[in-house]
């Protein structure tokens, strides 16, 4: 009988509740033991700072600077509490931030690198309409992976049809 190794579980995490609830229903439901869990951050990536658009020559070096300062920091800040929680349910693991233009192939990327073996996230229950504009993250997640997905969604944070309208 071989031996079992680890369990690695990726959890996507980007400090909305949507996250929080993902990441406190695996501790909750899937957790063992043994499991290896990172929790991992794709900051999304604002298009007018990183794009060659002549209006981004128009703000100051400084002020761009500052921006991106503030943001570094408010990732450090929020990755900060995932690791508080990570040790709060005495698990171990580790929180990494990647920088990614998409955040569904950083997770897959990640999951593929890692060798993990479940990938966890949150769902942010938009409206089907929102959502076929606009594309999912667990969408892409859930039909690019190699290993199991779970998408956790918050029972009352979700768009549901009646609330839309005729």
């Amino acid at each position: 009988m071989a031996a079992s190794h680890a369990r690695h579980c990726i959890i996507a995490v980007d400090g909305s509740e949507h996250s929080e609830y993902a990441f406190e229903w695996y501790c909750k439901f899937i957790y063992k033991d043994d499991d290896e869990v990172t929790l991992l951050n794709i900051p999304e990536v604002n298009p007018t700072v990183h794009s060659k658009s002549p209006n981004v020559a128009l703000v100051a070096p400084e002020i761009m600077v500052a921006m991106a300062r503030q943001e570094h920091d408010k990732i450090n800040a929020e990755m900060q509490k995932f690791a508080d929680k990570l040790k709060q349910h005495k698990i171990g693991g580790k929180v990494k931030t990647i920088v990614a233009s998409k955040p569904g192939e950083g997770i897959i990327k990640a999951a593929e690198e890692t060798h993990a073996d479940l990938i966890v996230l949150g769902s942010r229950g938009k409206g089907t309409v929102r959502r076929t504009l606009m594309g999912s993250v667990s969408d892409y997640v859930v039909h690019h992976a190699h290993v199991p997905v779970i998408v956790c969604k918050h029972p009352h944070k979700h768009v549901h049809p009646e609330d839309l309208g005729s």
